[in-house]
């Protein structure tokens, strides 16, 4: 693929053309940038209620990130002072104690303190996990058609719909409070006659309670309130009753929970980035993996592919017919380059 000269960064391939590495970790971007695009993401699904209207923006909604300040004296000194922690992002709807109770069930490399190497990663994952380019035909550089594009929108919409969750945190046993908090959102919503992903998650939420009652039934089933205890549906061990878990609305609030370190990507095996996930199959899948298995994904420009031709190479991998080249030179890929 030929290489850009804009800033370094190779536009349809997404990487730095100098030391290739990834854009996300050449430039993350800035909290204004990562809120709209998750605004962008969880607007008209049954998660905006974690967005805000902007004002005037035209309805345009931003992510409002649960972000968390904690304060505790230091009695080393004859005055007393202060240490402060903010973290970038923590579970929505938790007092603190609880938040910290999460926080300290997850590795202390992945706490998103601000200005610390676990906040960066955040940012990296948030990209890598729900690219732009996903969700949003203005940041692709590969669709060549209105109906492209039109395949596209339909697509973003349905797993808006169908698949695109937000991980609640609760402690075991609490799942059909957290339920009625969804149920009294999709009624608000319903009745203002507003956000339409909510009205249409009704019809969800009463197939997700069915599903439920099913599986709490069924004595394999992990996560439920039986005599059994609670049990992680990720590793199976046990979820203490004490500790901190992950609900998933998509999954049923009753039939399962996760312990925290194991809410993560089917496919990949790495946390989902503030508790975003994909539900299909019965398995929790991050925002990059849900859309490989519906849509193949080009290997040189990293968007999804919506063309009908496209070439597939012998180990697998699928690239848009002319991103089938190396990305310095842009020599054909079946014929050997320098690079």
């Amino acid at each position: 693929m030929a290489p850009s000269t804009d800033h370094g960064i190779g536009e349809r391939r997404k990487a730095c053309v100098s030391c290739g590495c990834s854009a996300v970790d050449h430039a993350p971007g800035s909290d204004v940038e990562e809120d709209q695009r998750m605004g962008r993401l969880l607007a008209d699904s049954p998660c905006s209620h974690l967005t805000v209207k902007v004002k005037g923006g035209g309805g345009l909604r931003v992510y409002k990130r649960n972000r968390m300040i904690v304060t505790n004296p230091v009695v080393a000194r004859k005055e007393a002072t202060f240490n402060t922690t903010t973290y970038d992002w923590a579970p929505a709807g938790l007092n603190q104690t609880l938040a910290m109770q999460y926080m300290e069930l997850i590795p202390q490399s992945q706490h998103p303190v601000l200005g610390t190497d676990g906040a960066l990663e955040r940012q990296r994952q948030l990209s890598s996990q729900l690219p732009a380019y996903d969700q949003d035909p203005m940041k692709c550089q590969s669709l060549a058609s209105e109906e492209e594009i039109s395949t596209m929108l339909l697509f973003v919409k349905s797993y808006k719909q169908e698949v695109l969750g937000v991980g609640e945190v609760a402690l075991p046993g609490e799942g059909g409070a957290l339920m009625e908090a969804a149920n009294q959102r999709t009624a608000k919503d319903a009745k203002d006659g507003s956000h339409s992903g909510r009205k249409d998650a009704a019809a969800h939420q009463d197939h997700g309670s069915s599903n439920s009652a099913t599986a709490s039934a069924t004595v394999s089933t992990n996560g439920t309130d039986d005599q059994t205890g609670h049990r992680c549906t990720g590793c199976r061990g046990e979820v203490a009753k004490e500790s901190p878990a992950v609900y998933a609305e998509r999954a049923g609030y009753h039939g399962a929970l996760w312990h925290p370190t194991c809410f993560v990507c089917s496919e990949c095996g790495r946390g989902l980035a503030d508790l975003v996930y994909f539900w299909s199959g019965q398995k929790l899948f991050c925002g990059r993996h849900y859309c490989q298995t519906v849509w193949p994904r080009c290997s040189g420009c990293d968007e999804l592919i919506f063309c009908q031709s496209f070439h597939t190479a012998k180990d697998g991998r699928t690239w848009h017919r002319h991103h089938y080249c190396c990305w310095k030179c842009g020599q054909h890929l079946d014929t050997p380059c320098q690079h």
